[in-house]
């Protein structure tokens, strides 16, 4: 850690989220003394006159862009439209914006969704443009990619220091576990412990269990934010991943252990298992900021189940 962020103004869009969270933690243990973060009550990031009224409010030096539209396969089947206007209005108006502000830096936080469907794994960044997207994400995913155009379009005509930094798929407490809308480790976990606690014999999931995923947890995901943040200053892209996979069907498997249920998994495979595989290589956030994710991914794991456990009255 650094004095980077202690007399900085930060805005952290999305603070009051999953991953913002972990953010918001971050700064203040970095002792960051303006955290700011822009509420969905006060301003629709979605809207220029909101964008221009939250800039001009909070004059920040610094911008990590976390706010998104987003869900699981399901969501994204279902408003492939909303996904896709609401993602790349919030984030090019944003850096527009921030651009005009004379902005000291913007963190852009795009999303493994924006690799293609068919990419070598682990996936490496120079191979982002080697292909379309896994359909069913593909709206966002191709929002998001925008973002690393402008931001590298900005950098060259404006000298304007934004980066581009590419998540895996986040788990950890305080994520979303609505059915609606929630990813995939969430939904197992809920799956798993209403069976439980109704007694089911068995829990049915989506697809065939066979794609792979790579998940990272939530506070180190932020960590690999905040080191570039402080100590990137770059046009390329960089991936933030914990840097191994599991199929969906260990991993359906091994939350079943974790949580108690002993009942059958049923698989419908006439729903999409989305991308084949992903898993990330994590060798240039490791090479440019010192980047490598710290938790164990059974450790991670208990911690969200307990953490639901705890909370899921209230969730309800």
């Amino acid at each position: 850690m650094t004095d980077f962020f202690k007399s900085k103004r930060v805005v952290v869009t999305g603070g009051a989220g999953f991953l913002g969270s972990y953010v918001i933690e971050g700064l203040q243990r970095r002792g960051c003394e303006n955290i700011l973060v822009p509420k969905i009550e006060d301003y629709d990031l979605v809207k220029l006159a909101d964008i221009e009224k939250m800039y001009n409010d909070m004059q920040p030096d610094i911008v990590i862009h976390l706010a998104a539209v987003v869900g699981g396969i399901g969501a994204n089947r279902e408003h492939p439209g909303e996904f896709f206007y609401k993602n790349l209005m919030m984030g090019i108006q944003l850096i527009e914006q921030g651009r005009l502000r004379n902005l000291e830096k913007f963190v852009a936080i795009g999303t493994v969704c924006a690799y293609p469907k068919f990419t070598p794994v682990p996936f490496k960044e120079d191979d982002l443009w080697n292909g379309y997207p896994e359909e069913t994400n593909a709206p966002y995913g191709l929002a998001k990619k925008m973002l690393l155009v402008q931001s590298q379009a900005y950098r060259d005509e404006y000298n304007f220091n934004s980066i581009f930094l590419l998540p895996v798929n986040l788990y950890g407490p305080r994520d979303n576990f609505d059915p609606a809308s929630s990813h995939v480790i969430p939904a197992i976990i809920k799956k798993c412990v209403d069976a439980v606690e109704n007694n089911s014999d068995h829990i049915e999931c989506w697809g065939t269990g066979s794609a792979s995923r790579e998940f990272i947890y939530a506070a180190d995901a932020a960590e690999g934010i905040l080191l570039a943040a402080e100590h990137y200053d770059g046009s390329e892209p960089v991936n933030i991943g914990a840097g191994f996979e599991i199929t969906i069907k260990d991993l359906t498997e091994k939350i079943a252990r974790l949580t108690g249920f002993e009942g059958e998994i049923r698989w419908d495979a006439s729903q999409p298992d989305g991308q084949p595989r992903r898993c990330l290589d994590t060798t240039r956030a490791r090479e440019l900021f010192g980047f490598t994710a710290q938790t164990s991914f059974d450790q991670g794991l208990k911690n969200t189940i307990e953490w639901y456990n705890h909370f899921r009255k209230k969730i309800k």
